[in-house]
């Protein structure tokens, strides 16, 4: 694998490291889309950082998290008696489908391209720097990447109307003409030997996992953020113009291999501990977030930043494991 080499000097895990700690609000995202999501419940605050605390995160964090996701609309707080219950709002609602969509059925190897590319091109002022700054990430993370200048590519079709760009964008459809190189063309427009990287990683973090003495709900969470964290930054290129030996499909198979082993015991260690209500209409106006009470924080470092729900990354989030 010849892209193992080149990022050696950066490599993230060896075999049979776990792999690193993902934010407070990653563990959280997967956590509602494999426990929560389609079962029209409400959990008890105190049960999600009981479940949290097994892979890892304090329950400093956890609650913070929890207030943070409600002030921003991706949950709700259901009172009953002296607890308090947090469920899923429209907004989570639509990211988690869309994410379970992106883990599940597209996947990280494409291979129904149609040979259709999205050409974007652009144009702001040089002294509107942050801005361009901010479109050039908002177009990397729909899958963009930049030819020249001013101009970048996407395979298929992707919804650029999520950008929100319009005033500053022009968009095209088109195939390549045969005399274009496009292994090229993607190689010099996209971080192939990152992007390899990240799957090789995965692989070398995850393939002598046995499960022998791990907690299955732990290692199901921290598997699939593991996994999201990857698939969320690949933007699909088309397999037949990658490099021979491109490592996302065995990376792929091993990822849902783990998965089905782990969903079983995980399903049923998060049946003993969550403690959870049917969720009740939502009320038409929410009340400000505060602070939700529960129990006494834990010694340990401040609570980790909520990762961004920006422009064109609700189809990259994830969650619901299969069955």
């Amino acid at each position: 694998m010849p892209y193992v080499t080149a990022h050696d000097a950066n490599t993230a895990g060896s075999v049979g490291q776990v792999p690193p700690s993902p934010a407070a609000s990653a563990i959280m995202l997967t956590f509602l889309g494999d426990h929560v999501l389609d079962r029209d419940v409400c959990v008890y605050s105190g049960s999600v950082i009981e479940v949290l605390a097994r892979a890892g995160v304090s329950a400093e964090a956890t609650r913070s998290t929890l207030t943070r996701m409600t002030g921003r609309g991706l949950l709700r707080r259901q009172r009953h008696g002296r607890r308090m219950y947090f469920g899923l709002t429209p907004r989570s609602i639509r990211i988690l489908r869309d994410g379970s969509v992106r883990l599940w059925q597209t996947g990280a190897v494409n291979r129904d391209w149609d040979g259709t590319w999205t050409l974007l091109a652009f144009s702001l002022p040089g002294e509107r720097r942050r801005e361009r700054h901010d479109l050039r990430a908002s177009l990397s993370w729909a899958g963009f990447g930049p030819v020249q200048g001013g101009l970048w590519i996407a395979p298929g079709r992707p919804d650029v109307g999520e950008l929100g760009l319009s005033s500053h964008i022009r968009v095209f459809h088109a195939r390549a003409d045969p005399s274009t190189d496009v292994p090229e063309m993607i190689a010099g427009a996209y971080d192939l030997p990152a992007l390899a990287a990240r799957y090789t990683d995965f692989r070398s973090r995850w393939e002598s996992y046995d499960g022998a003495t791990s907690d299955p709900l732990a290692a199901k969470l921290r598997l699939v953020t593991d996994w999201l964290q990857i698939i969320r930054r690949d933007p699909r290129l088309p397999v037949q113009h990658l490099p021979p030996s491109w490592p996302a499909a065995p990376a792929q198979e091993l990822f849902f291999t783990l998965n089905r082993r782990l969903a079983g015991p995980a399903a049923s260690a998060a049946a003993g501990l969550l403690e959870t209500v049917p969720a009740e209409p939502p009320p038409t106006a929410e009340p400000a977030a505060t602070a939700e009470p529960g129990p006494a924080a834990e010694p340990g470092p401040a609570a980790e930043p909520e990762a961004a729900i920006g422009p064109g990354r609700a189809g990259r989030g994830g969650f619901r494991g299969r069955q």
